[in-house]
Parts: C-alpha cells; sequence; structure tokens
C-alpha cells in the first residue's frame, strides 16, 4: 500500500511540473501598447477657427486609444459623445506623435471626417489643478456640417491625469 501512496504522489508531481508555465511561455506582458505615448483620456475645449469663445460651456472628454491590430501607425479618436458624436481611426506617426485622417469614415454614424494637425505634446500643459500633463491639439471637419466640411473645429486640452481635482 505504501508503494502505491508513493507511485501516485510522484505521478502527480509529473503532472503538476509539467504544467508549469514560465513568463518564456507567454507573450510580452508590458502593458504597453504600441501607441501607448499617445493614449489617455483628455479634456478639450472646442471652436471654430477663426472665431472667439469655446462652443461648450466647459472643457468635456475625449479619448485615444490604440486599434485592435495595435499598430503604432493607427489611433482611434474617439469623442466619447460628447461633441460631434465622432469616433474614427486616424493614421499616427508614433514617432512625432501626430496623427491625421482623411475623410474616414465616423464609426458612431455615417458621415465622414477630416482630422488635421492632430498632436501630441509631451508635458506641455497644465491639468485643471496644475499639475504638468501631456497637451493634443487638432483640427476637425465633418461631412454633415451644413454646408458639407464647412467649418474647421480646433480641439485642443490636457491629458486626463486621473486625480479627481483635475477633472471637470
Amino acid at each position: 500500500m505504501r508503494k502505491l501512496a508513493i507511485a501516485v504522489l510522484a505521478i502527480t508531481a509529473a503532472l503538476f511540473s509539467s504544467c508549469t508555465k514560465t513568463m518564456s511561455d507567454y507573450p510580452n506582458l508590458s502593458g504597453n501598447t504600441a501607441t501607448a505615448k499617445m493614449s489617455n483620456g483628455w479634456w478639450v475645449n472646442v471652436t471654430v477657427s477663426g472665431q472667439p469663445g469655446n462652443l461648450l460651456p466647459k472643457p468635456v472628454f475625449f479619448q485615444t486609444y490604440n486599434t485592435s491590430s495595435n499598430s503604432p501607425d493607427s489611433l482611434w479618436i474617439d469623442d466619447v459623445g460628447n461633441f460631434w458624436n465622432f469616433k474614427v481611426v486616424a493614421v499616427a506617426n508614433y514617432s512625432t506623435l501626430s496623427f491625421k485622417a482623411n475623410g474616414v469614415l465616423n464609426d458612431y454614424y455615417a458621415d465622414t471626417v477630416i482630422i488635421m494637425n492632430g498632436k501630441i505634446l509631451p508635458k506641455a500643459a497644465h491639468s485643471r489643478t496644475g499639475n504638468i500633463t501631456d497637451s493634443i491639439y487638432m483640427e476637425a471637419q465633418f461631412s454633415d456640417d451644413s454646408p458639407a466640411y464647412g467649418n474647421t473645429y480646433v480641439i485642443a486640452g490636457t491629458a486626463r491625469t486621473a486625480f479627481i481635482e483635475d477633472d471637470y
């Protein structure tokens, strides 16, 4: 009986040790995406180019994030329904932290969007409470604006810091 117990214990140990995975069994799990330096939540103001004053009473939340392909040359630009209700994939240049879109289809509804002069400026802004953070800038036109692509909207703001006191 004792020999049987030892044999079962040895077989069990062999089975468990053969199923042990090491970090080399997994892909890179560093947590960064291909667009990490460009991806963030943003508090932005919206103006019409050449006209004074903000279109919205206070800054609204936007997001930029990687596409499912996790490629450094593609970036989602998403207003999360807080301005024009647009979500598009822009062409990104990760080395210059810039992005653009030329008449791309809006993912929320049937119109097209042009994004020009999009850029992320590292540590170029201050949050609501004065924390140093990144800045975002872009100009956008929408095909369903009357007349089509009639206005150029300037969307600019600061990166979300995740401090509650910096949120609007």
